[in-house]
């Protein structure tokens, strides 16, 4: 694990999302019906993008094996997101994220759906995606290509990029803002720990912004 995976799993999301606006780059969230199997969970890491294909009358073996190639070639420490263009099928399920957390694979977010639910939560693999199916992806759906750009939800996301997703919900932090970003978002933690402390001893909201200028 990098150092600034290990120093973004320290924060949280909407923090990083404050230090991102300051920055001029507000267009960073990723819609939010994508969220948590587990509400608390958090993921924090640098992306491996995955942007698939969804037609009907695909060979069945075909789609088995590319979706096999898929988790095959996924990067050990890094945080998977997909782009699946599609809302039919799901993207994730059982087998898969064994496969995956054995391989080190730090966690899964998906535009779309995933299944065996129940696994998933019990093996704790981080998974964020916007609903659960049955339908699974044999005869329908292909991986166009990995490691390419992708967008959801009007946000572009590139491998190399960062990712921090918990409750909140999920920021994407571009590779050359990475470290600026980070770093003024550890200043702001400390900063409101600070002023946290202040308004527990009594002090006045507006002369505790006036001093920490933050809220």
């Amino acid at each position: 694990m990098n150092n600034l995976t290990e120093r973004l799993g320290q924060l949280y999301a909407s923090a990083v999302y404050d230090a991102l606006r300051s920055m001029g780059h507000d267009n960073c969230v990723l819609p939010p019906g994508i969220s948590a199997l587990i509400p608390n969970q958090k993921l924090a890491g640098e992306i491996f993008t995955i942007d698939g294909h969804f037609e009907v009358g695909q060979d069945a073996n075909k789609t088995l094996l590319e979706w096999s190639t898929v988790l095959s070639k996924a990067p050990s420490g890094k945080v998977l997101i997909c782009q699946p263009n599609t809302h039919e099928v799901a993207l994730m399920g059982e087998l898969s994220s064994e496969v995956l957390k054995r391989k080190g694979v730090l966690g899964y977010i998906v535009d779309g759906a995933s299944r065996d639910v129940s696994f998933l939560l019990e093996n704790e693999f981080p998974t964020f995606c916007r609903f659960n199916t049955p339908k699974d992806i044999v005869g329908r759906w292909v991986a166009k290509s990995m490691g390419e750009p992708i967008e959801i939800g009007g946000v572009r996301i590139v491998s190399g990029d960062y990712v921090l997703a918990d409750i909140d919900g999920a920021v994407i932090i571009p590779r050359s803002l990475a470290e600026e970003a980070i770093t003024a978002t550890e200043v702001k933690a400390s900063t409101e720990t600070e002023m946290r402390s202040a308004l527990m001893d009594g002090m006045d909201p507006v002369d505790a912004y006036k001093k920490y200028g933050v809220f």
